[in-house]
């Protein structure tokens, strides 16, 4: 008996029967196991070594001119994948099926965080991150081969937002955590930026979880673990869902829609349809790898997929180099 196959078997003695065991894991493409890794354990380090997740670390959360002590994707990814593991772990479900899908659900956001990801669907009729986020691990990473992860991960990347519930109860542990996690975060680089203040939280949510944002986590975490325990599913007790949703809207209402981040948004879309507009036009600028795919899903959505994949900072200097005079780029520097 191997490492993998000894950790398999422990499995079965230690986690939840609700949880998903590794050895039942399943893939699309069949592929020798690896001698001391599970499936699960495999997809998260493919995850968290491939060129997508990498590049969350130049991707907005919430704040477009962002410092260094504001979130990124790719903290935020971190937040909810150790927010996921502790859930998990009180539970005894599955940590590395959890910890692999937190780590992978948002790898498929545009730059510019949701701004970017409205005007991609406003330009072309339908775009989601969460669905990006699918085809990135199916079928762009490794050169289009994709990553090959198992069936319970990609479910969970998928679902992670929307109606559908994952199937597995870990995949369902990280739709929720990633509504702690952006909830609380964004709400502690928010008092950061000035734009609020502790004592503009509605008295519901700070008589139930206070106002500091680790107190607040701990809360909800807390309150997952007691109303799951034995219940066959993930769930929250009915004063902290309702405590959720009036914050989820206050942060809707003061910080995601706010009208002090109108300009920020109006031109990371700018940025967007910009270039979308450009490649349309000019595809044949695109690197060949991205155009060697048209014919196999078209020009529209390889376009798509392009600009997706970039980082703000990147968008920002296509944006430059392809609009921008080069004198008026000197210019700028030397100000």
């Amino acid at each position: 008996m191997n490492v993998r196959e000894r950790t398999e078997e422990l499995e079965y003695t230690i986690l939840s029967i609700d949880a998903a065991k590794s050895r039942e894991a399943k893939r699309s493409r069949e592929e020798p196991m690896c001698p001391f890794r599970t499936a699960y354990q495999r997809d998260r380090d493919r995850i968290l070594h491939s060129k997508s997740f990498r590049r969350l670390k130049h991707k907005t959360q919430v704040y477009i001119t962002s410092g260094d002590h504001y979130r990124t994707r790719m903290t935020h990814s971190l937040e909810v994948a150790q927010i996921s593991r502790t859930i998990a772990r009180g539970l005894r479900l599955n940590e590395d099926l959890t910890e692999a899908i937190a780590l992978g659900h948002d790898v498929g956001h545009t730059p510019f965080s949701h701004a970017g990801e409205e005007a991609m669907n406003h330009l072309v009729g339908h775009f989601a991150h969460n669905e990006q986020s699918l085809r990135m691990v199916e079928y762009l990473e490794k050169n289009g081969q994709g990553l090959n992860l198992t069936l319970a991960v990609k479910d969970g990347i998928l679902n992670h937002t929307g109606k559908t519930a994952p199937f597995t109860l870990e995949g369902r542990i990280v739709k929720i955590a990633d509504r702690i996690a952006y909830l609380c975060h964004d709400f502690d680089d928010s008092l950061r930026s000035g734009l609020l203040k502790k004592t503009d939280l509605p008295k519901a949510v700070s008589a139930t979880l206070g106002e500091d944002h680790s107190a607040m986590i701990t809360g909800m975490v807390n309150d997952m673990i007691l109303s799951s325990t034995d219940k066959h599913d993930i769930l929250l007790s009915e004063h902290m869902a309702e405590v959720m949703n009036i914050f989820r809207n206050f942060m809707f209402e003061h910080i995601y829609h706010s009208p002090m981040l109108a300009k920020e948004r109006k031109q990371a879309c700018f940025v967007i349809e910009q270039l979308f507009d450009y490649y349309m036009k000019h595809f044949h600028k695109l690197p060949q790898e991205f155009r060697e795919r048209e014919e196999h899903w078209g020009k529209q959505q390889i376009v798509v997929d392009y600009i997706a994949g970039l980082t703000d900072s990147y968008a920002v200097a296509k944006f430059n180099d392809i609009f921008v005079p080069p004198v008026w780029r000197q210019w700028m520097k030397a100000e």
